[in-house]
């Protein structure tokens, strides 16, 4: 969330007070509460990368299966930056893993719902090297949850919820998304190559290791045979790579090795048949 919580309207639900891992909040959610299961009834979801990565192992689906099943595509930004949505109940704004008993996922539920009744608010200031994170309380009217005499620091809250590993493991995407958004116009408008490899790293893990495997990216990229291996097999280092790709395509950071002279060839290549087309296309 990148909104100042000083803009917010007197109608948005968020208690515009930042908080630091060790200040306080009352909360509590049990399935004795009269609201229990109401949140899942009305969903707004969305999904990080590692969101996708449990879901998709929890359900016995590959990355596009899962994509295409259970998801929905929107933009992030006003550059085009692809982003996605959980996609809800046929017909309905509900979750489509919500049961009687309550989510039918929860051990491996998305980051936004680890967090609810807390927002996560990243930002990172001009010129800074990282993204500092602060948090915030969301109060809904239907949610009773705040009527609970229980209070705990966000730390707390935090490890009872298993946030800490999502955070973890989507730490360097968001990092990723953030400075594309502070570097705003000095980048300019991402080229479609540009979008398609960032919906690929960030989401479609198969597509993404079909990529990996190629020998045009052999012949740009070094990677030691048994860290190949290795992201053959698995799919957690496999997005970790993939976020580091998307650092270096994106910004030039130069988190994998390259074999000299490569990417000017490559570049070089794909010239030549993008010349060779329009060539054909004006005869």
């Amino acid at each position: 969330m990148s909104q100042a919580l000083s803009d917010l309207s007197p109608q948005s639900p968020i208690t515009p007070v930042k908080l630091d891992l060790d200040d306080q909040f009352q909360f509590a959610c049990h399935n004795r509460i009269a609201c229990f299961n109401k949140c899942c009834q009305s969903i707004d979801i969305q999904l990080t990368p590692y969101d996708i990565l449990r879901l998709k192992t929890r359900l016995g689906l590959t990355a596009r299966e899962f994509l295409f099943r259970h998801t929905v595509p929107f933009e992030m930004d006003g550059h085009g930056v692809p982003g996605l949505k959980l996609r809800t109940r046929d017909e309905t704004t509900q979750c489509p893993f919500l049961t009687e008993q309550g989510c039918g996922v929860y051990e491996d539920r998305p980051t936004a719902c680890r967090y609810y009744a807390l927002g996560l608010m990243s930002m990172r200031k001009k010129d800074s090297p990282t993204d500092e994170d602060s948090y915030f309380v969301v109060k809904e009217e239907h949610c009773l949850g705040h009527d609970e005499p229980q209070t705990q620091t966000v730390r707390a809250y935090r490890e009872s919820q298993g946030v800490d590993v999502y955070d973890d493991m989507n730490r360097e995407w968001r990092q990723v998304v953030l400075k594309k958004r502070s570097c705003g116009p000095t980048i300019g408008k991402p080229s479609d190559r540009s979008l398609q490899l960032f919906f690929l790293a960030s989401y479609d893990l198969d597509g993404f290791r079909d990529f990996v495997g190629t020998p045009s990216f052999d012949e740009v990229y070094v990677v030691a045979p048994e860290e190949r291996e290795r992201l053959m097999q698995d799919d957690v280092a496999l997005m970790r790579f993939a976020f580091r790709f998307l650092k270096q395509s994106l910004f030039g950071e130069n988190t994998i090795p390259e074999r000299p002279g490569a990417m000017e060839k490559r570049l070089a290549r794909r010239k030549e048949r993008l010349e060779a087309g329009a060539a054909g296309e004006a005869r």
